[in-house]
């Protein structure tokens, strides 16, 4: 098969769709991998860096684009539109829950898309969303930290308080992958946490590796409506599929 890994055109996207790594076992797997000039350059990586590993370096888009699989990290924005043509198939994340335009147009092209969010293991885990989730969790709470600076046009919280001041309450709305890690970098900065979650098995393992530092409560209107009311940071974490 023909792989080809187009340089991403998403305003302040610096991934890549692939590594030299992912190069070297497609090469070595029988494949031919094709690689925009300069995909690399936002996540540190030269083409040269792809070229050692086995892959060609295309001079366009259009030539990247030209293959029987092309893979990318973001959904494909009007520029590539042109490129989304019928059983070529598209392998990234793609988020169509949130895109109606995108999702005709992908079904027009008969373009075969899987989306990295919706891969599922028999379990139910995510493992291609698991990582992005991770990430996601851990910034919400450093980027809430700085907007609760006055200078910022917060209230003026110092999320893990100080002597004599109390920390910030941090709310985490679900337990999932996002949750964790945002309770994590939260009780680790020392503020008074609480998750909601509906799932007792999941309220039973945070309580576990968060080591009682957070609060899991059982998500309701109720107990929804009390933790929202004192919040000063509010970090949404539940899960919409698609």
């Amino acid at each position: 098969m023909r792989v080809g890994v187009p340089k991403e055109l998403k305003d302040q996207e610096g991934r890549v769709g692939l590594t030299p790594a992912g190069v070297h076992e497609l090469v070595d797997a029988g494949h031919s991998v094709v690689i925009q000039t300069g995909a690399g350059e936002g996540s540190g990586i030269t083409d040269r860096d792809y070229e050692r590993r086995g892959a060609r370096i295309a001079r366009s888009a259009r030539e990247a684009w030209d293959a029987e699989m092309v893979m990318k990290v973001k959904e494909p924005i009007p520029e590539e539109y042109p490129y989304l043509q019928p059983r070529r198939i598209l392998f990234t994340y793609v988020h169509l829950a949130a895109a109606l335009e995108l999702t005709q147009i992908l079904l027009e092209s008969g373009t075969v898309t899987i989306a990295y969010e919706t891969v599922q293991l028999p379990d139910g885990e995510l493992p291609l969303l698991t990582p992005m989730s991770e990430v996601a969790g851990r910034m919400a709470v450093q980027e809430g930290a700085f907007y609760l600076k006055k200078t910022a046009g917060g209230k003026g919280t110092l999320i893990g308080g100080v002597t004599g001041v109390a920390p910030a309450n941090v709310v985490i709305l679900g337990g999932g992958v996002v949750g964790t890690h945002a309770a994590k970098v939260a009780t680790g900065m020392g503020a008074q946490v609480t998750v909601l979650e509906r799932n007792p098995r999941r309220m039973a393992y945070l309580d576990d590796v968060l080591h009682g530092r957070a609060m899991a409560v059982m998500s309701n209107p109720v107990t929804l409506e009390q933790a929202v009311a004192y919040a000063d940071l509010l970090v949404g974490a539940v899960l919409i599929p698609g």
